[in-house]
């Protein structure tokens, strides 16, 4: 039976239309999961929509629609982007769905059974865009939200309660025996570092709004929105309905979660899975913020770029590796759109597209576009080597989460392969076997530089393998498994027919688009 990889986004707000920086997590998480595809592992790849709450109760009053039309139409807008970004969702939950109405009310009862959930009254400053409270101390200057930087609220209800404080000891003995359950380490710090300052118990229902779930034993009480929220994972896989299912893929859960959410993730839902009696998630894997002018990415700020538009603009293959290459898994980076130009032309147009392009031609002038086998490995075949080097290297940085670190290996071997080119320049060699020796090579490079770039451009990398003429695609389940060992030197069998066609990356020059609204239309 193969590995399995289930990994997870955050489910988002559907109160406008996506934006770069909810983009930049789907295809991050793309990515990864096409990854694991290539090893031929079982995945599981889930994304979708957070629609209760009141944030969307009130989006939708100002549109003069009830939240669930609102939602219906709001939800799509993320379908439809997610479809034009090339991302390969196994499924996508709305949270307004039957199948999760009946996890969420299963897992609220199954910790209520447990004794962990007690009826009190709650008063406390209530941040309407984060969905959450704060305390006094954790407030900016008027009051304000310290993420947001709006007024919060002042609310007072009785509410149903989660006991979070009774988890204290048991979340930091998980953290403790769990190595990297949180990636990078100073997330995981982080993680710890919150709890040992206290945990204080949450309110998890509402009274005040009824656009929620109801609570099963209570219905006058819907579901506080995070908690029916987290519940999601577990929902897509089959809790409290399919336990053969749910049991399969829970032991693989990878949940790749925004910096701002840490709480919730880290320390939350280990505690809220533990209260139910199954075991917390085996990993979480924290990215940054995707920054305008050093500022977050954000509806109430307006900084917000649309990827859809820019992906028409430059190519989805352009803004899926820049958002993959130019940011650090972890780290937080400052989009710009000269930034994404230079990128494009420097690694795309000017290094993959000009090796494709070049190769092809020389192999039509100087071999009858038919193509040659490569040399095989050894100490005289310097791209040889080095294309062992890349694939190991570009492994290990996919099984650490660092497409930064594959992408960057992947393009040394483009650029080992051109710098080799522009030594030997076969195009002022007569045809015969040296330049055959020089092209199999080139070709036997860019064969496996398609399979390491499909997560990140496949279309490129599939209209490359398309001209080499090689049979299927570069991002076949499997191809990049070592058992199969299709990334291993020789593989480019020689005798194929090689096309040549237009530039796949062609030179930029484009004008710096402005950013979106948050009005939604």
């Amino acid at each position: 039976m193969p590995e399995r990889f289930y990994v997870t986004t955050p489910i988002f707000y559907p109160n406008d239309r996506p934006h770069l920086g909810t983009a930049y997590a789907t295809v991050t998480a793309d990515a990864l999961a096409r990854w694991h595809r290539l090893c031929g592992e079982e995945v599981l790849f889930l994304t979708g929509t957070d629609e209760h709450g009141l944030k969307i109760a009130r989006r939708a009053e100002e549109q003069g629609m009830t939240p669930q039309a609102w939602t219906d139409e709001t939800a799509q807008w993320f379908r439809d982007a997610w479809k034009a970004l090339l991302v390969t969702n196994d499924d996508f939950i709305r949270t307004t769905e039957a199948r999760h109405t009946e996890a969420v009310q299963a897992f609220m009862q199954s910790i209520h059974d447990n004794g962990h959930i007690y009826k009190a009254e709650y008063a406390g400053w209530y941040c309407v865009a984060c969905e959450a409270y704060y305390a006094e101390s954790e407030l900016t200057e008027g009051r304000l939200c310290p993420l947001h930087g709006t007024p919060v609220e002042w609310f007072v209800e009785e509410n149903y309660f989660f006991r979070l404080s009774a988890f204290e000891d048991r979340l930091l003995e998980w953290y403790a025996n769990s190595g990297s359950v949180v990636v990078p380490e100073a997330k995981r710090n982080e993680a710890v570092s919150f709890i040992r300052q206290g945990l204080q118990d949450i309110s998890i229902t509402r009274t005040s709004i009824d656009w929620g779930i109801p609570v099963p034993w209570d219905p006058e009480h819907v579901v506080y929105v995070w908690y029916d929220a987290l519940v999601n994972y577990i929902t897509a896989i089959g809790y409290g309905v399919d336990e053969e299912r749910f049991s399969s893929w829970w032991p693989f859960v990878h949940h790749l979660i925004g910096k701002d959410i840490l709480r919730f993730h880290c320390v939350w839902w280990p505690a809220m899975c533990m209260a139910a009696g199954i075991d917390p998630p085996h990993q979480l894997i924290v990215h940054g913020f995707l920054l305008v002018g050093g500022e977050k990415m954000s509806k109430s700020r307006l900084n917000q770029v649309d990827p859809v538009e820019l992906a028409k603009d430059l190519g989805v293959d352009a803004l899926r590796y820049h958002l993959l290459r130019e940011v650090t898994l972890g780290s937080d980076g400052d989009f710009s759109y000269e930034a994404l130009v230079a990128r494009y032309n420097s690694d795309l147009a000017n290094n993959l597209g000009n090796l494709a392009q070049r190769v092809a031609t020389v192999v039509g002038s100087k071999c009858g576009g038919v193509g040659p086998a490569p040399r095989p490995a050894g100490e005289e075949n310097a791209i040889a080597t080095a294309a062992a080097t890349v694939v190991a290297e570009a492994r290990e940085a996919w099984a650490r989460f660092a497409p930064q670190d594959a992408l960057a290996a992947t393009w040394r071997l483009v650029h080992e392969t051109n710098a080799e080119l522009e030594a030997t320049e076969p195009w002022k060699m007569a045809p015969g076997p040296e330049v055959d020796s020089v092209l199999g090579n080139a070709l036997e490079a860019l064969r496996i530089v398609t399979i390491l770039a499909s997560p990140a451009v496949p279309l490129a990398a599939a209209e490359i393998w398309r001209r080499l003429g090689l049979d299927g695609t570069p991002d076949e389940a499997g191809r990049a498994s070592e058992s199969r060992g299709e990334l291993d030197w020789g593989g480019y069998p020689g005798g194929l027919t090689v096309t040549k066609g237009e530039p796949i990356f062609p030179r930029r020059h484009a004008p710096v688009p402005t950013a979106t609204s948050d009005d939604a239309p």
